[in-house]
């Protein structure tokens, strides 16, 4: 990835980041904040609770950039174990709000949320961000700009300086990856 500083790699934006740059955490920031969304909204299941763990997720990781490590080329594992966080506490909270109002129902809180689901989806994340950080540089940041973040296969292209081709074939190969991933160790 490349910002306005030069800076190229989640590493090196990492480390500034963690020097004091805001520019190169508001980099991160626009980088994972629609994956990182995608995931809490797995795990807590509304929209409003989605963003509400999405910024807690992004808040954490401001405060603890400066001790991290990162250990593989994408910071986007370490994201989604912060927000796996995050969504757990969220929902503890709500349950224990719940419990607390038991006695005078409210009808206007949403259902109760199924934990086992929440189980499921915080695996499949778990899979899914294992499978990702094992594909290449150039695979991730295609999958980041058209999975996470909606870009086309034309300006995903002119973005990282390759073919449209290359773009579409290496985004199908990813997905039918992350299928097989998903689907045989689901089972």
């Amino acid at each position: 990835m490349t910002d306005h500083s030069g800076l190229r790699t989640d590493a090196e934006l990492v480390a500034a980041a963690a020097a004091g740059s805001d520019l190169a955490f508001c980099t991160l920031y626009r980088s994972y904040v629609r994956a990182v969304y995608a995931v809490a909204h797995a795990l807590v299941g509304t929209a409003t609770d989605a963003e509400d763990v999405t910024q807690e997720t992004f808040l954490v990781a401001w405060r603890k950039i400066g001790a991290l490590q990162l250990e593989s080329e994408s910071l986007l594992p370490w994201l989604v174990t912060i927000c796996r966080f995050q969504a757990a506490n969220r929902v503890r909270r709500q349950k224990r709000d719940r419990e607390h109002l038991a006695t005078g129902v409210d009808e206007t809180l949403p259902a109760t949320i199924d934990v086992e689901r929440a189980v499921i989806d915080a695996d499949l994340a778990d899979r899914i961000a294992a499978q990702l950080s094992t594909l290449g540089e150039l695979d991730q940041e295609i999958f980041r700009l058209c999975a996470a973040e909606g870009y086309g296969y034309r300006e995903a292209a002119d973005r990282l300086g390759v073919s449209h081709g290359a773009v579409r074939n290496r985004l199908s190969r990813i997905r039918s990856s992350l299928r097989t991933t998903i689907t045989s160790e689901g089972s």
